[in-house]
């Protein structure tokens, strides 16, 4: 009978996960093992360590709910989910990058029309985001769900506000015959992550600056093509070098140019100054041909 002892338990517990179904989960709960117990050995991890790093998984798990996703929020400030997204994003042909999905993506939002305003009264600055949807080739995409979320001028989601069954600052748009759409909502505002849960409390032991620069969520989905979840950064506004979930890519920047008051891009006309962006995405076939 052999016995793991601290030179052979790594390679013991791997090849027991080596046995996960199906073939894959073999290959990265193996490696996963392997992994951990290199950590473990280089930092010479205690028990009360083990034990405190445990019951901070349990405070994240009891702080997830149907709006809020704190092992999301802890992958995205480590800098995991943007590697991962990198990792995955095979990009060609121009095609628009993706980046993270974030923790506060809502499902179900209304179906809206071109040019609707889907502040839903929330007060800020109006602010039109337009432009095309293609296809690697060129071709106008028509029927394109464009599903757009973002922060209020004070930064926080819908879903992070208590008691709200608001349907506001997010939306679902589609393209026109010829690929163009046209959101009205208003000018997000920088703001931090949640600082109340359990990755709040972890980021406050370090110099980390907990502030995301202001950006407006995208997810554009339309049959065929690989779903894109991306997002758009306003150009010349703070945090863009310092993003606490690394998500800036300098092809999403976006220029939110002031204009007076007048005609506005959804054909209305404002009595007061608002703000224009314009972004083309660029979607990419699938990779198995699919639709």
């Amino acid at each position: 009978m052999t016995f793991a002892d601290e030179d052979d338990i790594t390679e013991s517990a791997a090849r027991r996960w080596a046995t996960a179904r199906p073939g894959r989960a073999a290959e990265v709960m193996s490696a996963l093992v392997r992994h951990l117990h290199a950590f473990a050995r280089e930092v010479r991890l205690t028990e009360d360590e083990l034990t405190a790093a445990a019951d901070w998984l349990a405070a994240a798990g009891h702080a997830c709910d149907g709006e809020r996703q704190e092992f999301v929020l802890a992958s995205d400030v480590l800098g995991l989910s943007r590697l991962v997204v990198q990792l995955d994003d095979r990009l060609r042909d121009g095609a628009t990058p993706a980046t993270l999905m974030g923790p506060f993506h809502i499902d179900g939002s209304p179906t809206v029309p071109y040019g609707h305003d889907m502040s839903g009264g929330a007060p800020g600055e109006p602010l039109f985001l337009t432009g095309t949807v293609t296809d690697t080739d060129g071709k106008p995409l028509t029927d394109v769900v464009l599903d757009v979320w973002h922060a209020d001028a004070d930064g926080a989601y819908t879903s992070r506000i208590p008691e709200s069954d608001e349907v506001r600052l997010r939306a679902k748009y589609r393209t026109r015959q010829d690929g163009t759409f046209c959101v009205r909502t208003i000018v997000p505002r920088a703001y931090s992550i949640p600082m109340d849960g359990p990755v709040g409390a972890l980021v406050r032991t370090t110099d980390i600056d907990p502030h995301h620069a202001p950006h407006i969520h995208c997810l554009v989905d339309h049959p065929g093509h690989e779903k894109l979840v991306t997002i758009l950064y306003q150009q010349d506004s703070e945090f863009l070098d310092s993003n606490v979930v690394f998500a800036t890519r300098p092809e999403l920047i976006t220029a939110f140019t002031r204009h007076p008051p007048g005609p506005a891009p959804d054909g209305s006309t404002l009595d007061r100054p608002f703000r224009h962006a314009t972004y083309d995405f660029v979607l990419q076939p699938r990779a198995d041909g699919r639709r």
